[in-house]
């Protein structure tokens, strides 16, 4: 979800992707999995109860990168409506730093959230009606994929062992 490439490169040194969509072991260094990719789902669903993009507030630099390898994760908003909070929950989950804590896809696919996620269209419908101010995303945060290895260099190692 996070990753691309370019069209037959095979040096697999090379990180391409949208830097808030990709896991920090990624971003370290360490080979995709599919657990990459379970952290990728959490940022969309970030982005589906939220209607904003992840870090849209700032740089997608170096320092994001460093962050992001540290734990810092997007700032997730209460939102009245989802009260059992199963939603938020699952996608914390899917943001963990360490990929065998990420839940796997057979167990998100038990997770019925349908109705949670209706429940956060409305609750972002109603903000959208009564907000006076306009989001502004930053000028450098960047939401296509791009080569990320600038950003990346000495993050090999791993700061959360």
């Amino acid at each position: 979800m996070g990753l691309c490439g370019e069209v037959g490169n095979k040096n697999e040194t090379k990180i391409y992707g949208v830097m808030p969509y990709v896991a920090p072991e990624v971003l370290r260094g360490k080979p995709y999995t599919q657990a990459a990719d379970i952290y990728s789902f959490g940022m969309v669903m970030y982005y589906i109860i939220t209607g904003r993009q992840p870090f849209e507030n700032r740089t997608h630099d170096s320092l994001l990168a460093l962050d992001i390898c540290n734990g810092i994760r997007p700032e997730v908003p209460e939102i009245p409506e989802l009260k059992s909070n199963r939603y938020i929950n699952l996608m914390k989950k899917c943001w963990d730093s360490n990929p065998d804590n990420r839940p796997n896809v057979f167990s998100i696919s038990i997770y019925c959230l349908t109705d949670e996620i209706e429940k956060a269209e409305k609750y972002l419908l109603r903000e959208y009606k009564e907000s006076s101010q306009l989001t502004i995303t930053h000028s450098q945060a960047i939401y296509t994929s791009r080569l990320l290895n600038p950003y990346t260099e000495g993050l090999a190692f791993d700061f959360t062992e």
